[in-house]
């Protein structure tokens, strides 16, 4: 179920339809702080990290729901030099807001964090993600999103990246640090796909939006609340592509 937006060019009807449950919902959150999915939780640091390599530029692919929200706290991230909103999992050609939106592509709404590895860890990365970026315990589902295409997961890059996840996850559940086990799944070999433009730099561009202010802003405000040494005010957005698909 995709309660945000249609592309431009929809039927007029049915983005009608979705701008009115989108002012119904910001109407809901007047006064609310959060949704309860967006309660955080301080996870503990990895155990197990990447070793230092003298990179010092890497990237991490993360799903966690709808990737406006995903993208948005990572660009308030310090150490990371870039956040894009995409899809991954699936194949190239259905790589499409409307396609990925059925559920039947085998793609999240991922975002792609580039960093630096010098100043912000690739488990680092991971604890920001498991803590406030998403709730890790949803199977298949974030807030009001459902559908295979909202899963949280992680596609690793390498296999050290690979490694870091699975053994983060592990200790996660062994000290119930959640209530319930995570749903994360780890899928390595997949190929990210850059998002539609208008899809890019969604929460920094739109504050004010129904869907970022019940469900998304709420994370920023705990990123600065758990992670203050990590959080930067000033975002960093996404550069404009460079070619279309």
């Amino acid at each position: 179920m995709n309660t945000r937006m249609n592309r431009p060019g929809s039927s007029t009807r049915v983005f009608a339809r979705l701008i009115a449950v989108a002012i119904a919902v910001g109407a809901s959150a007047c006064g609310r702080l959060a949704p309860a999915s967006e309660v955080a939780v301080l996870v503990p640091p990895p155990a197990a990290d990447e070793p230092a390599s003298g990179a010092t530029s890497e990237t991490a692919v993360l799903a966690g729901g709808c990737f406006w929200g995903v993208q948005g706290v990572f660009q308030h991230v310090k150490g990371v030099s870039r956040a894009i909103s995409g899809y991954t999992g699936g194949n190239a050609d259905s790589a499409h807001y409307e396609d990925v939106g059925l559920g039947t592509t085998g793609h999240a709404e991922s975002v792609q964090v580039t960093f630096d590895p010098r100043e912000i860890s690739y488990g680092e990365i991971l604890r920001v993600y498991f803590s406030v970026a998403h709730d890790p315990t949803q199977k298949n589902r974030q807030g009001p999103d459902s559908g295979t295409q909202y899963r949280s997961a992680i596609f690793p890059v390498n296999e050290a990246q690979q490694q870091v996840a699975q053994k983060y996850i592990a200790q996660l559940d062994a000290s119930k640090t959640f209530a319930s086990p995570l749903a994360t799944t780890i899928e390595p070999g997949k190929t990210f796909y850059r998002a539609e433009d208008y899809h890019q730099d969604f929460l920094a561009n739109n504050p004010t939006y129904g869907y970022i202010v019940v469900n998304d802003l709420p994370k920023i405000d705990n990123l600065h609340r758990l992670f203050p040494d990590l959080y930067r005010a000033q975002p960093v957005l996404s550069p404009v592509a460079v070619s279309v698909r």
